[in-house]
């Protein structure tokens, strides 16, 4: 009997989500990917192989290591863009491996012409998230811009929630600034390509869409995790289960432990709340989520030691399990850990 959970990635699943908000995006709008966090958890190099396949040239991550480790897959010719800019201690890295910040300051951006004259990179506008990027006067005192800078991105704080205040204002500002600049303009994430082609510009760069999560509702499931039960025992009304005593058994009950825990990335948070599926029936999680293991309420089911418990999958999204543990379903794919049993299927 294995002790180790199976996570499955479909690969076709991904591809389906980025063809599906590419054709979202407008006709004039290149459609890139964006891979940070090993692809969200996923694997960044099976994800990018995958997505380079079907002709993607331009990728997002989120520090020089990944772009180092990204570039093998998605071959010489795709650009990758650095989202957190860059630091001198990487510059090895840039040269070696051709990749591209997005210079969030002017600070970034002098020592980057100066390191590497020449070398194309992108310019990051704060336009109201206040997280990165240059403001308005900072960006102006860079002057004209060298023919090396290639694009001029922002990002939308609030581009999930279609009625907020603050996407009226980042997308003013950010027509005010890029007027006329003759470059490549981005605004859009996963949420902004659904908020309309007015965001859309020369560049849209999907990310948590293509995995199968919100905001993007019609995405395919593209995980499924399944853990195997150890063991099975009988509890008597009085007693309790799991650390803390926190489930009280009121009634003669089977529980069933299963070898997944919060170092599996299965917070903690949804210790009590949450639930698993066996063959289709949902199962109540009892008790605490701990390291290794989660204990389910399995009275009345016909299961066994060995048997598969679904996690994630047919029965429960991404953004379904975030509910219960008070999250997002970002968190839940980014915190997926390496002891699965992982298998790649289609792409």
């Amino acid at each position: 009997m294995s002790l180790r959970g199976r996570l499955t990635i479909d690969l076709d699943a991904v591809i389906a989500n980025w063809r599906a908000l590419d054709a979202e995006s407008s006709e004039t709008s290149e459609t890139a990917a964006v891979l940070k966090a090993d692809a969200y958890g996923l694997g960044a190099e099976r994800v990018g192989q995958a997505l380079s396949g079907i002709g993607i040239r331009t990728f997002f991550v989120a520090v020089a290591a990944e772009g180092e480790s990204l570039r093998g897959a998605v071959g010489p010719d795709a650009a990758i863009y650095i989202l957190g800019g860059y630091s001198r201690d990487s510059v090895a890295r840039y040269r070696t491996h051709d990749l591209r910040p997005v210079l969030n300051s002017a600070a970034q951006a002098a020592a980057w012409f100066s390191d590497q004259p020449g070398a194309p990179a992108a310019i990051q506008l704060d336009t109201g998230m206040n997280r990165l990027g240059m403001e308005a006067a900072e960006f102006a005192s860079l002057g004209p811009l060298p023919d090396s800078i290639t694009m001029v991105m922002s990002h939308a704080g609030c581009a999930d929630e279609p009625d907020h205040g603050l996407n009226g204002v980042q997308l003013s500002e950010f027509l005010r600034l890029t007027e006329g600049i003759g470059r490549q303009r981005s605004l859009a994430a996963t949420a902004g390509i659904l908020l309309g082609p007015d965001w859309h510009f020369d560049l849209t760069r999907p990310g948590i869409g293509l995995y199968g999560g919100l905001p993007f509702r019609e995405a395919r499931p593209v995980v499924r995790l399944d853990a195997p039960i150890i063991q099975i025992r009988e509890v008597l009304p009085g007693e309790h289960v799991g650390y803390g005593a926190s489930w009280a058994v009121e009634r003669p009950a089977r529980i069933a432990t299963v070898s997944i825990g919060y170092a599996d990335g299965l917070i903690r948070a949804c210790s009590n709340r949450a639930r698993a599926f066996i063959d289709g029936q949902p199962v109540p999680f009892a008790g605490r989520v701990s390291m290794d293991l989660i204990t389910l309420d399995v009275t009345g089911l016909d299961c066994a030691a060995g048997d598969m418990v679904e996690i994630l999958g047919a029965n429960q999204t991404i953004d379904d399990l975030a509910k219960t543990g008070g999250t997002i379903g970002h968190e839940i794919l980014t915190s997926l850990g390496h002891r699965y049993q992982r298998e790649y299927q289609g792409g």
